[in-house]
């Protein structure tokens, strides 16, 4: 059985979703604990720690899989088995993004104009000290516990932070120079264990549950009954992974139709539907897509 570790923090509560989403939920006696089972025969423990601690526990095998950000498996270096992307947006796989920064008033606008010995603010002090090295500026690291943005210009001359859309930075008068990382939240593994077969039987049927239901989100299923006369228009009208699945009714003349569409275009889809002359449409929420 396989000892799982999910990250505590900002990722929690949508890794939680996921997973419940997925059919594997989490059950703990409270939010604080960092212990928690899941009623499955291939998961044998659960625990919950800092998204940053966990590509180093994974490697040295005190887990067989976690979930963590690609920005934190760069910063310690780890070597882990990078199993599958887990998009936790519903509309979109945006990647979070570690950037350099400074702040507005500065003049600085692109990374050559850092000047040497220039103190920088971060949680990634490996990231960022690789990157000024590769570009040949020394400067002043100085470890960042949160609140890496509030340091500028007061604290430090610039910043290496995390960020999805710079709003915040913008807000705090602070401009993004140079994106470093763009990272995105996967499932990984212990090497070892991903070569133990079966371990690896049981990684591989967690991620296409998983998978399932990432796909499914935003989707739904429609249904409908509609005449032989105008079975050409709707399949046309119809968006599919495929194709439309179609067959015929017991009653002369008439098909059923059924296809999975996204959730955003159903409001508009339904009354085209009805124009064209489909009946008895029904909409069915999905929870997995398994291609």
């Amino acid at each position: 059985m396989l000892k799982f570790v999910l990250p505590k923090g900002s990722l929690e509560r949508a890794t939680l979703e996921l997973f419940e989403a997925a059919d594997l939920r989490v059950t703990r006696s409270s939010e604080r604990d960092y212990r928690a089972i899941v009623d499955d025969p291939r998961i044998g423990s659960l625990m919950f720690l800092r998204p940053q601690e966990i590509p180093t526990y994974v490697e040295d095998g005190f887990f067989d899989v976690g979930v963590t950000g690609e920005d934190w498996i760069a910063e310690t270096g780890a070597n882990v088995v990078k199993v599958t992307p887990l998009e936790y947006s519903k509309n979109t796989d945006r990647p979070v993004k570690v950037i350099l920064a400074a702040p507005r008033d500065s003049g600085i606008t692109s990374p050559e104009q850092i000047k040497p010995d220039s103190r920088i603010s971060t949680e990634y002090p490996n990231l960022t000290k690789a990157y000024f090295e590769k570009l040949g500026i020394p400067v002043r690291i100085f470890l960042s516990y949160g609140a890496t943005e509030a340091k500028v210009p007061g604290i430090v001359d610039a910043i290496v932070d995390v960020t999805e859309t710079g709003s915040t930075l913008r807000r705090n008068g602070i401009e993004i120079i140079d994106v470093i990382l763009e990272s995105r939240t996967h499932l990984i593994a212990n090497p070892a264990c991903y070569e133990d077969p079966e371990k690896r039987r049981a990684i591989d049927e967690l991620t296409i549950l998983l998978r399932g239901a990432i796909e499914a989100r935003g989707k739904v299923m429609v249904k409908l009954n509609v005449a032989a006369g105008a079975l050409e228009a709707i399949v046309d009208l119809l968006p599919s992974m495929r194709s439309p699945t179609v067959s015929r009714l017991s009653e002369s003349g008439f098909h059923a139709v059924e296809t999975i569409v996204s959730r955003n275009s159903i409001n508009t889809l339904i009354p085209q539907l009805k124009a064209l002359g489909a009946e008895d449409i029904v909409e069915l929420p999905v929870t997995k897509i398994v291609p």
